[in-house]
């Protein structure tokens, strides 16, 4: 398995995570940050895409079958940091804002999820579906320890017109390891105050797009690095989208392995590496 570019050690791997997982060895990765592709929320132009199930069901149980072959790379005491979105269960199209919204600058990411009421889980029109939760216990089925649900606070959170409940702001980050005893750094981010780190987080958007309509804060990938690994260990993000995982945990001092399905995506990340090489980032 040859990487498609090597900067220092951060490998950035082009193609279906759930061919290429196999191939790391076992108990390789420390600590693996990721946020896979929301159920029905975009269309990332792959055929093999997550996200893009006829059923949500589907969906969860593809995220179950990649994160077992996760929970195998990773280190005896290795944890899982995993953001994962929500959505509605309800008829619906396309619009300017709102959950329906066209993002980013192309205008074929757009929401697809409110097409058809999936028929599962009893759901009903206008049904929030749970799904961060869904996959959560799918997984603690699964074998993975269920440790800490944070939830991300965003300060600015997408426009919505809807009139009949809040507009979402928030988002969970499920803290989950491979076994009751991990590593676990509670110095390495605390409170303003000193204390022990909350389980909501703060954050807004990085300033300036990364060519990607979905990139998390990289605030949030360094609380996850620094937390969940030391300096010179293996970070691993199997959905790496623009390489944010990846440039933070250079940053850091950590090795990185991103695994990312769409060619474009990838070579964001290649691009978004040697522009961080260029500022004199420790890559």
């Amino acid at each position: 398995m040859k990487p498609d570019v090597r900067i220092s050690d951060l490998q950035i791997l082009t193609g279906d995570n759930r061919k290429l997982l196999p191939n790391l060895p076992a108990e390789s990765v420390q600590c693996c940050v990721t946020s896979p592709p929301y159920w029905g929320l975009r269309d990332y132009d792959h055929t093999s895409q997550i996200g893009a199930e006829p059923s949500p069901v589907q969906y969860v149980e593809n995220l179950v079958e990649i994160l077992r072959e996760v929970r195998r790379v990773l280190r005896k005491n290795g944890t899982l940091w995993l953001n994962i979105g929500d959505g509605y269960a309800r008829n619906g199209g396309t619009g300017n804002c709102g959950p329906n919204a066209i993002v980013g600058n192309t205008k074929k990411l757009i929401q697809k999820r409110n097409c058809k009421v999936p028929s599962c889980w009893g759901l009903k029109d206008r049904d929030l579906m749970g799904l961060p939760w869904r996959v959560a216990f799918a997984l603690q089925a699964d074998g993975w320890v269920l440790r800490s649900r944070i939830t991300w606070l965003k300060k600015t959170a997408m426009p919505e017109s809807v009139k009949n409940r809040p507009t979402s702001a928030t988002e969970e980050i499920f803290l989950m390891s491979k076994a009751p005893t991990y590593y676990y750094n509670s110095e390495a981010v605390r409170e303003s105050t000193g204390a022990n780190l909350r389980n909501c987080w703060v954050l807004g958007p990085d300033t300036g797009g990364n060519g990607h309509p979905a990139a998390f804060p990289r605030e949030l990938a360094r609380r996850c690095v620094l937390l969940g690994s030391r300096a010179g260990d293996t970070i691993l993000d199997p959905f790496g989208g623009s390489g944010t995982t990846g440039v933070v945990a250079k940053e850091l001092g950590r090795r990185a392995i991103l695994i990312e399905l769409n060619p474009e995506y990838s070579q964001i990340s290649k691009e978004r590496i040697r522009h961080a090489n260029q500022q004199n980032f420790r890559l």
